[in-house]
């Protein structure tokens, strides 16, 4: 795509008012996408959030996993376009970006409304698309879920907890014939997501992708998953 609607233009008002936001430009497999974001997530740091359930506002930042997720996505050409899609743990929604441009109709989920409001924005301005919102914590997952055919997350097993909570999510969030698709750079909780998707009857695939960002090579883990008996 050639012009970007400035995405803060996009951001709610009252976002506007409480950060500084800075606007980074990145290309994912050739296609320039511009990303509105906190000028410093250590900035975001509240003690008081912290003190109450250990939250910290990794959102912020543009991790590796997303640029791996991103290259994995853009693999599949037109395999994903009109299908139903949600992200985990949006962040800025870099993801989102990629996913609404392979043409999936796209929700944007995570624990902060701050995160879903900054992802919104640049999903709408570098692709048109006006995406849903979902609050959602793994952690407490509602009665009712909507499925969905593609389930994205990019490194969200940074507590070890956090793994079988995850593939319970995918597992809740998925339809019997979708695919999930995780990003993680080995973080501590890999390894009981992977038990806890076995245990669900989500099959995966792991495959390793190299990605460069800010010229540093990262090494990351691809996970694919279906289930192992589709109409679950």
């Amino acid at each position: 795509m050639t012009d970007v609607v400035d995405p803060v233009a996009w951001i709610p008002e009252e976002c506007r008012h409480r950060f500084a936001i800075v606007r980074d430009e990145v290309a994912v497999a050739g296609t320039r996408f511009v990303l509105a974001r906190p000028e410093s997530a250590e900035d975001l740091i509240s003690e008081q959030d912290f003190a109450r359930d250990e939250r910290l506002p990794y959102w912020a930042d543009v991790w590796p996993s997303a640029f791996a997720l991103c290259d994995d996505i853009v693999e599949r050409p037109g395999s994903l376009f009109g299908h139903r899609g949600i992200e985990l743990g949006c962040g800025v929604g870099l993801v989102a970006c990629c996913a609404a441009r392979a043409g999936l109709e796209m929700t944007v989920a995570d624990y902060y409304d701050d995160a879903m409001a900054f992802a919104a924005a640049n999903v709408r301005a570098n692709t048109g698309q006006a995406v849903v919102t979902l609050r959602l914590d793994w952690r407490a997952l509602p009665a009712q879920v909507e499925r969905f055919d593609v389930v994205l997350a990019a490194d969200v097993l940074y507590e070890r907890a956090y793994g079988a909570l995850v593939a319970q999510a995918v597992g809740r969030l998925l339809s019997p014939v979708g695919l999930a698709v995780v990003a993680d750079p080995g973080r501590v909780g890999a390894s009981a997501f992977l038990d806890e998707a076995a245990t669900l009857g989500l099959c995966p695939v792991r495959y390793t992708r190299s990605v460069v960002v800010s010229g540093r090579s990262h090494d990351v883990d691809v996970l694919v998953l279906k289930r192992t008996a589709p109409g679950v």
